[in-house]
């Protein structure tokens, strides 16, 4: 028996969790037609097998049809959800672990124009800002039906043999009832007491008791403090607490502080890279200090460490990491091993969130397996045939084909141009709150290392150090160089910077500077913050209607954060046309798509963000002497078997290139590239 304090079983009522660890509800973006068919259930599967104590799925199933889905969650509310329920929750118990669902009722946190475009409703009639749909002030009967409804979907989840529910109170509906912030109500769910307040939530639960019975587990996860003038404040928070562990009706807390009715404030809740890990943990133990009740608790607890201290501390009996499984779904095998090193670190990027609130699917910036599990391997096999691989660049592409083909068994041998691994993440981490993306390399340095792979750094390879090695499959993965032409222009633009260059500290920013970002994703905004923290007079301008859409909600937030109290402008659906010297100045004409309307603006420096241009003049020297000649069979990749292109039959090699030296993407795209390749080399 092991004495981790994490390894410890708990006891939750009738249920014996077989450690401490789990995954706090959150929805993947996975359901097909509002059901969560087989994707989502080889998800939870794939960390119930190795060893997570209970998965809560859903974040939220919607329990009525007037709560359309946002991000694509399952319909609660449906009959033929059960059988599907029934599915993820055999998926899940045939590994020894806990299932139960989160349910909810959206409330203003959602829209009309969705579903079946019924009207959101609401204790409030403003709209909330992220979702900006202006509620119904909510009746009488609109009450009754939604407890109605809440019992019916309880009753479907019981009948698919979930172990239990929880119920979702923070920045829902039941929460907007009892957070004076959100409930302009009058009479008995009025906001005059926070008995009134409480009431609704209350009577929810009294009607899912009648409908499932006392043995049947059922939790709620609430704001404890809303961390906002006027809003449920730390001493409120816990005296709701002591009311809910006074009932008897409920077997568990789930603690949340803040909340997420606007970007910010959600980050607040969920804080992204650079943020505080475990901002909230020491609140979630005053909790179950106040109240006694099975407290669990999860906010950027990404580390093993972290972890451990919440349980032997006593603040929490359940720890979530969850962010931290969809980096690593094999962390409680591989604490339980004895090999907590191997840990696939969650680097904070929140790639998997924002990609639900842009209606995306939750993917982790690098495993590319992750969501994946019915097509990509968590676990790399053994080749049958080992092969000689050769690796031109080692940023996140060739350092993912480096360890994938290392660990079936091949012969890998890496070439990089720098002194140091990590090609572009290298320079994403000058910036201190992005310094955690570093672990997306220094992790797979590790792997690399320890089986066996050789790095030749400081190397430009050419084609002859490429051929002596004798290759029988070769990777170019070297890259890409800032693109300095504008848009549909052939010529470079001469008389620009480009964010590189500002990111690095190769060059200073000047006093009135124009950041031109064509591109919209980290690199404006992080040669932005460069250029106002050293006083410089900014306009980040786009030919877009929105600035910065790949930087997406959340990871947004620490930008602007940081931009507010500075000098600083942003201009929309500007498209710069040409930079002209002026002396020492610089004369940029602007334009726009929008009509033929242009004028003229002086600044000291222009700083040009456009995507990268292939580094790729090894890749068509290598052409020639392979068998494929560079060619993809994309039918092949994407259904996941090897690659047999020959189109030269006298050729020494194969020759793929992946990553940004194929075309300007994103970190995820370029460590896709590698895991689907590789895995069948």
């Amino acid at each position: 028996m092991s004495n981790d304090p994490l390894l410890q079983p708990f006891q939750l009522k009738h249920l014996t969790l077989r450690n401490r660890i789990m995954t706090t509800s959150h929805e993947p973006a996975y359901p097909e037609d509002g059901m969560p068919k087989e994707r989502y259930a080889a998800y939870h599967a794939e960390r119930a097998k190795a060893g997570v104590a209970m998965v809560m799925t859903a974040g939220s199933a919607a329990v009525s049809k007037d709560s359309p889905p946002v991000f694509n969650n399952i319909l609660a509310y449906r009959d033929d959800v059960v059988p599907w329920i029934q599915n993820l929750t055999d998926a899940v118990h045939e590994h020894g672990c806990a299932a139960m669902i989160q349910l909810t009722h959206l409330g203003r946190r959602t829209t009309w124009n969705k579903g079946h475009w019924l009207p959101s409703v609401s204790s409030s009639r403003h709209r909330e800002p992220a979702h900006r749909a202006f509620p119904k002030l909510i009746e009488d009967w609109d009450i009754e039906r939604i407890i109605s409804d809440f019992a019916d979907a309880a009753e479907r989840m019981q009948a698919g043999g979930m172990d239990g529910i929880e119920l979702q109170v923070y920045g829902h509906l039941l929460d907007q009832f009892w957070s004076p912030l959100t409930n302009a109500l009058t009479g008995p769910y009025g906001a005059d007491t926070l008995e009134n307040r409480m009431r609704f939530p209350m009577d929810v639960l009294d009607a899912i008791r009648k409908r499932v019975g006392a043995e049947f587990i059922v939790g709620l996860r609430y704001t404890a403090d809303e961390a906002q003038k006027g809003g449920i404040s730390p001493e409120e928070g816990l005296e709701i607490s002591k009311r809910l562990a006074a009932t008897g009706k409920i077997d568990f807390l789930n603690v949340i502080r803040g909340r997420i009715h606007t970007d910010p404030a959600m980050t607040d809740v969920i804080p992204v890279q650079g943020m505080k890990n475990a901002p909230h943990l020491d609140f979630a133990g005053d909790v179950k200090k106040a109240t006694g009740m099975p407290t669990f608790h999860a906010a950027k607890i990404p580390d093993v460490a972290t972890a451990r201290h919440a349980v032997q501390a006593g603040l929490l009996d359940m720890v979530g990491m969850t962010r931290a499984h969809m980096a690593d779904p094999h962390i409680v095998r591989k604490i339980t091993e004895g090999r907590e090193d191997d840990i696939r670190p969650c680097v904070g990027a929140t790639y998997c969130l924002d990609r639900i609130y842009q209606a995306g699917d939750a993917l982790c910036i690098h495993n590319a397996a992750t969501g994946r599990e019915l097509s990509m391997p968590h676990e790399i096999a053994q080749a049958d045939n080992k092969k000689k691989v050769v690796i031109v660049g080692a940023g996140p592409a060739g350092l993912e084909a480096a360890r994938v083909a290392s660990e079936r068994g091949h012969d890998v041998t890496v070439f990089e141009a720098a002194a140091d691994p990590g090609g572009q993440i290298r320079l994403t981490a000058q910036n201190p709150r992005r310094r955690e993306m570093m672990s997306i390399i220094d992790w797979r340095m590790s792997q690399c290392a320890a089986h066996d792979v050789t790095f030749q750094f400081n190397t430009w390879a050419e084609l002859e150090d490429v051929t002596a090695l004798d290759p029988d499959v070769v990777i170019v993965a070297t890259g890409g160089m800032p693109n300095i032409a504008l848009f549909e222009q052939t010529n470079e633009q001469p008389n620009v910077v480009t964010t590189w260059d500002i990111i690095s500290g190769d060059v200073k920013p000047a006093g009135t500077v124009l950041i031109y970002d064509e591109s919209g994703d980290h690199p404006a905004l992080q040669a932005a913050e460069v250029a106002a923290k050293a006083g410089a007079t900014v306009e980040i301008m786009t030919p877009d209607r929105t600035f910065a859409p790949d930087v997406m909600a959340m990871n947004l937030v620490p930008y602007m954060r940081s931009l507010q109290d500075k000098d600083v402008t942003f201009t929309l659906a500007r498209r710069l046309l040409d930079v002209k010297r002026d002396g020492n100045k610089l004369t940029a004409t602007v334009g726009t798509d929008y009509s033929d309307h242009t004028y003229k603006a002086e600044y000291e420096q222009v700083i040009v963000n456009y995507g990268t241009l292939p580094l790729d003049d090894l890749y068509f020297d290598l052409k020639p002497l392979s068998s494929n000649q560079g060619a993809v069979d994309h039918e092949a990749l994407i259904a996941g078997n090897s690659q047999t292109v020959t189109r030269n039959t006298t050729g020494q090699f194969q020759l793929f290139r992946i990553g940004d030296v194929v075309s300007a993407r994103n970190t995820h795209a370029a460590i896709y590239d590698a895991l689907r390749l590789m895995k069948d080399i």
